[in-house]
């Protein structure tokens, strides 16, 4: 069974930083992109950042310059490194993992989501 576990998130400063990590587990065999999301109070979900499998990123425009994903292939995680975190900033943030293949199926799938809250 396929799961994706996050982890680092926390209350922090305006100006500090945090790092986000999922890791998928389960009989993967290959992972097309995974990325992270976040949803605030009253507000629809939206991507943070995005990383195929060969590298390629993109970023909400909110957060260019700020943030960086990354991903370890070998171990399917993927990290979020947020530096200079505004108020805006907070909210549940969601691991995915897209187009997830196992010897069965093939489909997206979602972290539990880890809570980011920036203020002083």
């Amino acid at each position: 069974q396929v799961q994706l576990v996050e982890s680092g998130g926390g209350l922090v400063q305006p100006g500090g930083s945090l790092r986000l990590s999922c890791a998928a587990s389960g009989s993967i065999f290959s992972i097309l992109a995974m990325g992270w999301y976040r949803q605030a109070p009253g507000k629809q979900r939206e991507l943070v950042a995005r990383i195929t499998t060969g590298g390629s990123t993109n970023y909400a425009d909110s957060v260019k310059g700020r943030f960086t994903i990354s991903r370890d292939n070998a171990e399917n995680t993927v990290y979020l490194q947020m530096n200079s975190l505004k108020p805006e900033d907070t909210a549940v943030y969601y691991c995915n993992a897209e187009g997830l293949s196992t010897i069965a199926t093939r489909g997206d799938y979602w972290g539990q989501g880890t809570q980011v809250t920036v203020s002083s």
